[in-house]
């Protein structure tokens, strides 16, 4: 049997590229005092509709027990809003309030300094091969089944 190091698993790799640009990530919004899931939420809220948790959770790659804990916060700092959907009262939906608009355009600066940076180094072709390459391991689940 081959001796596999931790580094052939393309997995890993993923999972450490994503450890790695989350913690930068995290590090530049925390003088916001915004974490990045945070910033991913207000970033799906900004376009001003209403979203039910249910589609934020999918969008910003949370689970709905730490989004539920996560959206109670934003809440109580005026960030978002919860409102019962007029159409199924047992659907709530999450909106971003004026203070939550006003924190996303600084925070967004930060992520697009990340973002800018991240592509330099790469190159513009190297970047969109990475999207394509992202995109269709996203396309084929979990190990292509």
């Amino acid at each position: 049997m081959s001796e596999r190091s931790l580094s052939d698993y393309l997995a890993y790799l993923v999972a450490q590229t994503h450890r790695k640009l989350h913690g930068d990530l995290e590090r530049e919004l925390q003088a916001e005092g915004v974490s990045v899931e945070q910033w991913r939420m207000l970033e799906v809220l900004s376009e001003r509709r209403a979203l039910s948790m249910g589609e934020i959770a999918d969008l910003v790659l949370m689970n709905h027990p730490a989004l539920t804990k996560m959206t109670d916060r934003m809440v109580s700092r005026g960030l978002v809003h919860r409102l019962p959907d007029p159409q199924d009262q047992r659907r709530v939906l999450v909106t971003i309030t004026d203070l939550g608009y006003e924190l996303f355009e600084r925070v967004r600066g930060h992520v697009e300094e990340q973002n800018s940076a991240l592509e330099e180094r790469l190159g513009h072709r190297r970047s969109a091969a990475l999207r394509k390459l992202l995109g269709s391991v996203i396309d084929l689940g979990v190990a292509g089944r």
